[in-house]
């Protein structure tokens, strides 16, 4: 009879950690099956238009952020 009460506990402790943390389990889990961090950063060439490289600079001045950061925000 403990035992089932204790393992009950148990559960209820394990339930609560798993809503808590939802969120980190799933990047753990997507971890185990890609081997790639959501957060890790990696380089890619792309190809753009002088206009659109131009126009990026100058946001890039305005606010002090690197391109890569404005391409980021406006995807996530």
């Amino acid at each position: 009879m403990e035992t089932q009460k204790f393992n009950k506990m148990k559960q209820k402790e394990i339930s609560r950690i798993m809503k808590k943390y939802k969120d980190t389990f799933e990047i753990l889990e997507n971890y185990d099956k890609t081997r790639e961090l959501p957060f890790k950063r990696k380089r890619i060439n792309v190809t753009l238009s002088i206009g659109t490289i131009n126009k990026l600079k100058s946001l890039k001045e305005e606010t002090g952020k690197p391109i890569s950061h404005l391409i980021e925000e406006k995807f996530v």
